[in-house]
């Protein structure tokens, strides 16, 4: 497939605006574990992703990191423009989680697609505001649900996305994803399996009560 079929407004742009962008893509391909971007002066162009699975997320003083949101196929990271942002306050960085293949959109095209097509600008908003929602979300995560709730909804849904119950994931990317310890999941996931819940092995996590996971999720 080709860009204009991940791009949902394509057809809403004139042919001299979508020459534009067909002029100026980048079909980048990154392998697992790669740094896309990194902080708010790395304006590295606007990302649509043609396969794989990409990772945002904030990292402390401390060296603590907490996933923000995940970008799956045909998902569309703004934040790797952060210039084109105004009043961009924090850093992002997007990693991929898994090998990804990409188009990189230039960010003064995209900013000047943003300056004269209504579609785009609204388009863009709506992303914007999809994002807040998903950051909000996790703030109220963070603030009101105990860890244990958290560890359940975050191993449900890595089971979604792998569509497996035998998730190859180790307690410190666990950590990582919720803004945690290892120590402190590696509690939790024992206490887990003590329930019933999983079963743990070596950079493996079984689950295999999903039934009383969701139990948990649900208080």
């Amino acid at each position: 497939m080709e860009f204009q079929e991940y791009f949902p407004i394509w057809n809403q742009l004139n042919t001299v605006q979508q020459n534009r962008i067909q002029g100026s893509l980048t079909l980048r391909r990154v392998g697992r574990g790669t740094v896309i971007h990194h902080d708010s002066g790395d304006c590295a162009g606007l990302l649509l992703i043609r396969t794989g699975q990409l990772r945002a997320y904030i990292l402390s003083e401390e060296g603590r990191e907490v996933t923000l949101y995940r970008l799956f196929e045909r998902d569309m990271c703004l934040f790797s423009a952060s210039c084109i942002i105004r009043s961009m306050q924090f850093e992002v960085t997007i990693q991929a989680e898994k090998d990804t293949e990409l188009w990189v959109i230039p960010s003064e095209t995209y900013k000047a697609l943003m300056e004269e097509s209504v579609p785009v600008a609204n388009y863009t908003n709506e992303l914007m505001a999809s994002r807040f929602s998903e950051v909000m979300w996790l703030m109220e995560q963070i603030m009101w649900k105990s860890l244990d709730r958290r560890v359940a909804a975050f191993l449900l849904e890595e089971a979604s996305i792998e569509e497996t119950s035998q998730l190859k994931i180790t307690h410190e990317a666990i950590a990582n994803h919720l803004g945690s310890h290892r120590e402190v999941i590696t509690r939790m996931l024992r206490y887990f399996q003590n329930e019933g819940m999983v079963k743990l092995s070596r950079g493996k996590i079984e689950l295999i009560n999903a039934g009383l996971l969701k139990d948990l999720c649900e208080g």
